[in-house]
């Protein structure tokens, strides 16, 4: 009996696992030259691995429920525990993410990748999907030309649509389409978002905002963020994108430590011949980054108190779109949840089954998103494995002896 994994990423090397340990070492293949390139890049700046909170908490920044039974079963403590398995050491920082000491995603990925070997992963790269032969059979594209398999079963784990140069295209969508697999459309997710700036602001590029609060119609969130020459992003930003890409409007309370009540008394104190920026420097220890979005955006500033008191509590953002799904981080869409069963099962392809970003689910970064990929690279490779041993009772014994 045979699996076949398609796609060398993080959901992908999971499912790998799982199955190996059933009994069913599988053959992972991936279409570039190494494995997990999305994976290393995101290492780059440091591997955000998990985030250590309350299990429900965590949960809760999934907005599929569906997805909150697979997270139960590998959450954060399963997230740590799995590095430290592999003999990564890891950290939590400040904020509640969970690092490698390193920092970075080459070393969990070198053990990872040596465990996989060991248990008899059969790992080739270079090996792209090109679609499924009318007589069932899986064509690839590989260094020796076109190859044909024909495996019990598979697990995809394609990516989602974002960093196609890292391999993530998307490209599969249409071979699924072709065969009956329902889709929901490709969407942005975890990304900044256009702004025409005025010329003044040219200065300020590339300068991180601090100490504000983004308010949007579901709640008030709290985030550093950055200006840059396209408009606004970072993690403040990201945390919010899906309801701002699907129609929130924006507004930052420019200072959000201070109640209305005060401000308005900073501001009515007697400055004398001192400019309004250096007013509000002395005033409300303004940053320079916060001043100018203040003047790009709540010109002309009202002279009096009250009025400007409440311009810095809210003042509005005039988004522009989002950007484009090739710099966004993640992407939303993908296989719909009608289109598998709970095992995470094509309906419509028996005995093939999707994890990861080819699924579709959003999360915000901060170590959520690679969770729910090993969760559901987790759950897939169960479940393709489960499906195997099922099979292999339909067997004659001449198939089984082979």
């Amino acid at each position: 009996m045979t699996a076949v994994v398609i796609g060398g990423g993080p959901a992908g090397l999971m499912a790998a696992q799982e199955l190996a340990q059933a009994g069913y070492p599988p053959i992972v293949l991936e279409a570039k030259p190494t494995l997990a390139r999305k994976f290393l890049m995101a290492g780059k700046s440091g591997l955000n691995l998990t985030k250590a909170e309350d299990p429900g908490k965590f949960q809760g920044a999934y907005p599929q429920t569906w997805l909150h039974p697979l997270i139960a079963g590998f959450g954060p403590k399963q997230m740590q525990d799995f590095a430290a398995d592999l003999e990564i050491e890891t950290y939590v920082g400040s904020t509640g993410r969970v690092f490698p000491t390193g920092m970075k995603a080459s070393p969990f990925l070198r053990a990872w990748t040596a465990r996989l070997r060991n248990m008899q992963v059969d790992i080739r790269t270079r090996w792209r999907w090109t679609g499924l032969a009318a007589n069932g059979q899986w064509r690839f594209d590989t260094p020796d030309g076109a190859q044909f398999l024909t495996p019990t079963t598979c697990v995809l784990a394609l990516g989602g649509a974002s960093w196609p140069r890292l391999g993530s295209d998307g490209s599969w969508a249409q071979v699924l389409a072709e065969r009956g697999v329902a889709l929901s459309p490709f969407r942005p997710a975890n990304m900044g978002f256009y702004i025409e700036w005025s010329e003044h602001m040219r200065p300020l590029m590339g300068q991180p905002v601090k100490g504000t609060a983004l308010h949007t119609n579901l709640g008030i969130y709290r985030g550093e963020y950055i200006i840059s020459d396209k408009g606004l992003e970072g993690g403040g930003i990201y945390a919010i994108s899906a309801q701002l890409r699907d129609g929130s409007p924006l507004w930052i309370d420019l200072c959000p430590d201070i109640a209305l009540p005060d401000l308005t008394q900073r501001l009515a104190q007697k400055r004398a011949k001192t400019s309004l920026s250096n007013h509000l420097k002395r005033a409300v220890k303004f940053s320079p980054a916060r001043l100018a979005l203040l003047n790009e955006w709540g010109r002309p500033l009202p002279t009096d108190p009250d009025a400007l008191a409440l311009r810095i509590k809210h003042l509005p953002v005039p988004l522009g779109a989002p950007r484009p799904l090739t710099e966004a981080i993640s992407t939303a869409g993908g296989i719909a949840h009608k289109a598998v069963s709970q095992d995470l099962e094509l309906t419509a392809l028996p005995g093939v089954f999707a994890a990861g970003e080819m699924l579709d689910w959003e999360a915000p970064t901060g170590g959520y998103l690679l969770t729910a990929c090993f969760a559901t690279g987790r759950h897939a490779g169960r479940a393709a494995a489960a499906y195997l041993a099922t099979h292999s009772h339909k067997l004659c014994p001449e198939q089984k002896h082979d």
